[in-house]
């Protein structure tokens, strides 16, 4: 897959480079850790999807998945209202396929 890519730049203290380049951590990495980083975030406020999340990770969604939980971030996070509505829709579909 061939995609359009934004380029986001991010400064840090010349010090606090320093201190996580000696640790080996290089632009590098440091860009891939980002991204990860930004994609839990996203994904466990709700602001991108698992696959979405997954393509700003640089990672598959089964990775993806794994990543998630190494961070306790739950794949599926209902409110009782949100859930409510989902067996309210498998009850419907159920209902329906009978007809």
């Amino acid at each position: 897959m061939n995609a359009n890519m934004v380029v986001v730049e991010t400064r840090l203290p010349e010090d606090i480079f320093n201190t996580l380049q000696a640790r080996g951590l290089f632009k590098d990495v440091l860009a891939e850790e980002t991204r990860r980083l930004l994609a839990l975030r996203f994904y466990r406020e709700r602001v991108l999807s698992l696959g979405r999340a997954a393509r700003l990770a640089g990672l598959s969604r089964w990775e993806f998945l794994e990543l998630l939980s190494e961070n306790e971030i739950p794949v599926l996070d209902y409110s009782r209202e949100e859930l409510g509505r989902e067996f309210e829709a498998v009850d419907k579909l159920e209902k329906d396929l009978k007809e």
